[in-house]
């Protein structure tokens, strides 16, 4: 068990534990081997007029935290070489609510990143800032990434009137993307974006299944700036990829993202309630592939505007900022884009799916076997348990996302000549 200790500056022990690897929040320590996560970040806060309650405070502390251990524990040192146990003491302001329901957030987080956590929640975390309140006339929070779900949400919540607080988190060649949309859809004065950093030395862990975690937290902590009294955040992801089918081999379990999975919504939502976080999360579009959200955008000359512009795919840094153009974001993409019927300007290295290769577990040939098998066995034999999670109220609406977007993948290979 790899043990991580995140404290305010304050309350950092003379002598950390040998085993346990620590973080300061906020500031940086002078002494050798600490971590820092967000230094300087409290400064900008006050001065941007962030004045937190204690439950939101906090449980921005825990997200960074969270993503901290996250990329400080390599998964190639675990039994298996991937699942991983956790132990992480995270010093807060008021840590009895979440002594009280540390069971709802380690079941979170192993739905989340598939790894064991063990969470001590400690007095003496760093105090939010006392920032000068600015008269807000935003009604919401809404994620905006620089992807294509990010800015359909956008659209389609300022086209019904809804005036959101844009969040993002700063990304490379995304952050201006990220400004454009903002600006476009009138909520640039109003953008939230920032950078949550962690430094430590040693290697940092690349699969960052946790990394939405801090995304979370940034959300959360803009629902502090709104007159509201019961915040709403938007989080804009198609359904298909929130369920994530079992597309490839070896998808499932910790392998698969889960960021917006329902289940991991479900417990996050939980989260928030029990510790005092008077915000609710929505998810619009649970039920529509993303071919669907473009295709019943409420602005379709911004969206043609804007939409081969965003990004999507999973190994964007790999191609110098280019879209693979062979990842399951990226043919869930291409699938969503033929199906809406514009042209596709995007920037791909693999243009063509049957030109794409067979690098890894990652290529069109194992989605079209799966694609495939789902049409010879039916949708529900394919999906098996995947939707195990659900309510019976909500499983034929599931059911037909997945279907759906399984059609979508289906007309793009084959017009690739894939299958």
């Amino acid at each position: 068990m790899m043990k991580i200790l995140c404290s305010s500056i304050n309350s950092l022990p003379q002598n950390v534990p040998v085993g346990t690897r620590a973080f300061t929040f906020l500031e940086a320590s002078s002494r050798p081997g600490i971590g820092r996560i967000a230094s300087g970040w409290l400064r900008k806060l006050k001065s941007a007029g962030y004045a937190p309650s204690i439950p939101v405070w906090d449980f921005m502390l825990f997200c960074f935290a969270v993503y901290a251990s996250d990329v400080a524990v390599l998964r190639k040192n675990s039994a298996d070489g991937w699942t991983r146990q956790i132990e992480l003491d995270i010093t807060l302001n008021d840590p009895v609510p979440w002594e009280a329901n540390k069971a709802i957030a380690e079941e979170m987080l192993r739905v989340l990143s598939g790894d064991f956590w063990t969470l001590h929640f400690l007095p003496g975390g760093p105090t939010p800032p006392k920032g000068n309140h600015r008269e807000c006339d935003r009604d919401c929070v809404s994620l905006l990434s620089g992807g294509l779900d990010s800015l359909i949400g956008g659209i389609d919540a300022t086209a019904a009137g809804r005036k959101p607080i844009f969040v993002s988190q700063l990304a490379f060649e995304d952050s201006a993307r990220q400004v454009a949309y903002a600006d476009a859809l009138g909520g640039g004065d109003w953008h939230q974006q920032w950078s949550h950093k962690v430094v430590f030395s040693g290697k940092k862990e690349t699969s960052t299944r946790a990394r939405s975690m801090a995304f979370y937290g940034l959300a959360v902590l803009a629902t502090s700036l709104l007159s509201v009294n019961r915040a709403e955040i938007l989080v804009p992801e198609n359904g298909f990829i929130s369920i994530n089918p079992p597309l490839l081999p070896g998808r499932m379990a910790s392998l698969s993202t889960r960021t917006t999975h329902p289940q991991f919504m479900t417990f996050l939502q939980k989260l928030l309630d029990a510790v005092g976080v008077n915000a609710q999360l929505c998810m619009p579009y649970r039920f529509m592939t993303k071919g669907e959200m473009l295709a019943q955008c409420a602005d379709q000359t911004l969206l043609t505007r804007f939409a081969c512009d965003s990004t999507s795919c999973g190994r964007f840094r790999t191609y110098n900022r280019t879209h693979c153009g062979r990842c399951v974001p990226c043919m869930v993409r291409k699938a969503a884009i033929q199906r809406w019927g514009i042209s596709d300007t995007t920037r791909y290295k693999f243009t063509n799916l049957s030109l794409a290769g067979k690098a890894n577990a990652d290529d069109p040939m194992a989605v079209a076997c799966a694609v495939l098998a789902a049409e010879k066995k039916g949708i529900d034999a394919f999906l098996g348990a995947t939707l195990a999670f659900a309510s019976a109220a909500d499983r034929p609406h599931y059911r037909h996302v997945a279907e759906q977007g399984l059609a979508e993948l289906a007309a793009l290979l084959r017009r690739d000549g894939v299958i």
